[in-house]
Protein backbone atom coordinates (compact mmCIF):
# COMPACT_ATOMS: atom_id res chain seq x y z
CA UNK A 1 0.00 0.00 0.00
CA UNK A 2 1.33 3.43 -0.95
CA UNK A 3 2.22 5.76 1.90
CA UNK A 4 1.61 9.48 1.40
CA UNK A 5 2.60 12.05 4.01
CA UNK A 6 1.35 15.64 4.10
CA UNK A 7 4.11 17.62 5.82
CA UNK A 8 3.84 21.25 6.90
CA UNK A 9 7.40 22.33 6.14
CA UNK A 10 8.55 25.17 8.38
CA UNK A 11 10.54 28.15 7.11
CA UNK A 12 14.27 27.40 6.90
CA UNK A 13 13.96 23.63 6.41
CA UNK A 14 15.48 22.01 3.31
CA UNK A 15 13.16 19.77 1.26
CA UNK A 16 15.60 16.88 1.49
CA UNK A 17 16.74 14.42 4.16
CA UNK A 18 20.45 15.33 4.15
CA UNK A 19 22.48 18.49 3.73
CA UNK A 20 25.74 17.53 2.10
CA UNK A 21 28.45 20.05 1.44
CA UNK A 22 27.14 22.93 3.52
CA UNK A 23 29.65 24.53 5.92
CA UNK A 24 26.79 25.30 8.33
CA UNK A 25 24.26 22.91 9.80
CA UNK A 26 20.84 23.43 8.22
CA UNK A 27 17.57 21.80 9.19
CA UNK A 28 16.35 19.00 6.90
CA UNK A 29 13.36 16.69 6.64
CA UNK A 30 15.17 14.13 8.81
CA UNK A 31 14.75 16.53 11.76
CA UNK A 32 10.95 16.05 11.50
CA UNK A 33 10.18 12.79 9.68
CA UNK A 34 11.41 9.41 10.87
CA UNK A 35 9.32 7.39 8.41
CA UNK A 36 11.63 5.24 6.28
CA UNK A 37 11.35 4.94 2.52
CA UNK A 38 9.41 8.12 1.75
CA UNK A 39 10.75 10.88 -0.49
CA UNK A 40 9.53 14.36 -1.47
CA UNK A 41 7.22 14.60 -4.48
CA UNK A 42 8.59 17.90 -5.74
CA UNK A 43 10.32 20.57 -3.73
CA UNK A 44 9.64 23.65 -1.67
CA UNK A 45 12.35 26.28 -1.25
CA UNK A 46 14.10 26.64 2.09
CA UNK A 47 12.59 30.11 2.57
CA UNK A 48 9.04 28.91 1.77
CA UNK A 49 6.62 27.14 4.08
CA UNK A 50 3.68 24.82 3.87
CA UNK A 51 2.63 21.63 2.14
CA UNK A 52 5.27 19.18 1.01
CA UNK A 53 4.07 15.74 -0.08
CA UNK A 54 6.25 12.70 0.55
CA UNK A 55 5.52 9.18 -0.66
CA UNK A 56 7.08 5.76 -1.18
CA UNK A 57 5.86 5.22 -4.75
CA UNK A 58 8.15 6.59 -7.48
CA UNK A 59 5.38 6.66 -10.11
CA UNK A 60 3.11 8.66 -7.82
CA UNK A 61 5.99 11.02 -6.96
CA UNK A 62 6.58 11.67 -10.65
CA UNK A 63 2.89 12.19 -11.34
CA UNK A 64 2.57 14.75 -8.53
CA UNK A 65 5.76 16.63 -9.43
CA UNK A 66 5.77 16.42 -13.24
CA UNK A 67 4.53 19.69 -14.81
CA UNK A 68 2.94 17.87 -17.77
CA UNK A 69 0.15 16.65 -15.44
CA UNK A 70 -0.54 20.29 -14.48
CA UNK A 71 -1.54 19.53 -10.90
CA UNK A 72 -2.82 22.71 -9.26
CA UNK A 73 -0.64 24.16 -6.50
CA UNK A 74 -2.15 26.95 -4.39
CA UNK A 75 -0.03 29.43 -2.45
CA UNK A 76 -0.87 32.11 0.10
CA UNK A 77 1.56 34.91 -0.64
CA UNK A 78 2.33 38.02 1.37
CA UNK A 79 3.69 40.68 -0.96
CA UNK A 80 5.21 44.08 -0.43
CA UNK A 81 2.99 46.82 -1.81
CA UNK A 82 -0.64 47.23 -2.73
CA UNK A 83 -1.65 45.23 -5.84
CA UNK A 84 -3.27 47.23 -8.61
CA UNK A 85 -5.71 45.71 -11.11
CA UNK A 86 -3.17 45.73 -14.01
CA UNK A 87 -0.63 43.83 -11.86
CA UNK A 88 -3.16 41.15 -10.99
CA UNK A 89 -4.27 40.89 -14.62
CA UNK A 90 -0.67 40.34 -15.76
CA UNK A 91 -0.36 37.48 -13.26
CA UNK A 92 -3.65 35.99 -14.48
CA UNK A 93 -2.59 36.16 -18.14
CA UNK A 94 0.97 34.91 -17.62
CA UNK A 95 4.19 36.75 -16.91
CA UNK A 96 7.37 36.79 -18.98
CA UNK A 97 10.28 35.49 -16.90
CA UNK A 98 13.86 34.92 -17.96
CA UNK A 99 12.95 31.29 -18.79
CA UNK A 100 9.83 32.18 -20.80
CA UNK A 101 6.16 32.95 -20.29
CA UNK A 102 4.32 31.40 -17.39
CA UNK A 103 0.97 29.77 -17.89
CA UNK A 104 -2.06 31.77 -16.78
CA UNK A 105 -2.61 31.67 -13.01
CA UNK A 106 -5.66 32.01 -10.78
CA UNK A 107 -5.14 35.14 -8.65
CA UNK A 108 -7.21 36.66 -5.86
CA UNK A 109 -6.37 39.37 -3.38
CA UNK A 110 -7.35 38.09 0.08
CA UNK A 111 -7.46 39.26 3.67
CA UNK A 112 -4.49 38.23 5.81
CA UNK A 113 -5.01 34.51 6.50
CA UNK A 114 -4.98 33.04 9.99
CA UNK A 115 -1.60 31.30 9.77
CA UNK A 116 0.92 30.11 12.32
CA UNK A 117 3.62 32.63 13.29
CA UNK A 118 6.72 32.46 11.14
CA UNK A 119 10.14 32.13 12.77
CA UNK A 120 11.85 34.46 12.19
CA UNK A 121 8.95 36.88 11.71
CA UNK A 122 8.51 38.92 8.53
CA UNK A 123 10.14 42.34 8.76
CA UNK A 124 7.41 44.96 8.97
CA UNK A 125 7.98 48.45 7.56
CA UNK A 126 5.64 51.23 8.61
CA UNK A 127 6.15 53.16 5.37
CA UNK A 128 5.45 50.20 3.04
CA UNK A 129 2.10 48.39 2.91
CA UNK A 130 1.84 44.66 2.44
CA UNK A 131 -0.97 42.55 1.00
CA UNK A 132 -1.95 38.92 0.60
CA UNK A 133 -2.65 37.03 -2.61
CA UNK A 134 -3.96 33.54 -3.25
CA UNK A 135 -2.14 32.20 -6.32
CA UNK A 136 -2.82 28.88 -8.06
CA UNK A 137 -0.38 27.69 -10.70
CA UNK A 138 -0.08 24.51 -12.74
CA UNK A 139 3.66 24.65 -13.36
CA UNK A 140 6.63 24.06 -11.13
CA UNK A 141 9.49 26.28 -12.20
CA UNK A 142 12.23 27.15 -9.74
CA UNK A 143 11.04 29.91 -7.38
CA UNK A 144 8.23 30.61 -9.86
CA UNK A 145 5.73 32.40 -7.60
CA UNK A 146 8.42 34.68 -6.16
CA UNK A 147 9.66 35.54 -9.65
CA UNK A 148 6.11 36.16 -10.92
CA UNK A 149 5.21 38.59 -8.13
CA UNK A 150 8.54 40.39 -8.46
CA UNK A 151 8.01 40.74 -12.24
CA UNK A 152 4.85 42.77 -11.63
CA UNK A 153 6.39 44.92 -8.87
CA UNK A 154 5.16 42.99 -5.82
CA UNK A 155 8.13 41.32 -4.09
CA UNK A 156 7.20 38.27 -2.02
CA UNK A 157 7.68 38.58 1.73
CA UNK A 158 6.17 35.24 2.81
CA UNK A 159 5.15 32.24 0.73
CA UNK A 160 3.03 29.38 2.06
CA UNK A 161 2.05 26.47 -0.19
CA UNK A 162 -1.48 25.75 0.98
CA UNK A 163 -2.46 22.87 -1.29
CA UNK A 164 -1.46 20.50 -4.07
CA UNK A 165 -4.46 19.07 -5.90
CA UNK A 166 -7.02 18.29 -3.20
CA UNK A 167 -4.37 17.74 -0.51
CA UNK A 168 -4.07 20.65 1.92
CA UNK A 169 -1.94 21.70 4.86
CA UNK A 170 -5.04 22.96 6.70
CA UNK A 171 -5.00 21.78 10.31
CA UNK A 172 -1.41 20.50 10.22
CA UNK A 173 0.97 22.31 12.57
CA UNK A 174 4.37 23.46 11.25
CA UNK A 175 6.85 20.58 11.52
CA UNK A 176 4.08 17.98 11.74
CA UNK A 177 2.69 15.58 9.14
CA UNK A 178 -0.41 13.51 8.51
CA UNK A 179 -0.87 10.34 6.49
CA UNK A 180 -3.41 10.74 3.68
CA UNK A 181 -5.31 8.68 1.17
CA UNK A 182 -3.54 8.52 -2.18
CA UNK A 183 -6.65 8.80 -4.36
CA UNK A 184 -7.98 11.84 -2.45
CA UNK A 185 -5.75 14.40 -4.15
CA UNK A 186 -5.42 12.94 -7.63
CA UNK A 187 -7.37 15.45 -9.65
CA UNK A 188 -5.29 15.91 -12.80
CA UNK A 189 -6.30 17.93 -15.84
Amino acid sequence: MTRLLLFNKPFGVLSQFTDRGSPTVRSTLSDFIEVKGVYPAGRLDRDSEGLLLLCDDGRLQARIADPRYKMAKTYLVQVEGEPQAPMLERLRQGVRLNDGMTLPAAIAQIEAPDLWPREPPIRQRKSVADSWLKITIREGRNRQVRRMTAAVGLPTLRLVRWSIGDWSVAGIAPGAFEVSSVDKGLSFR
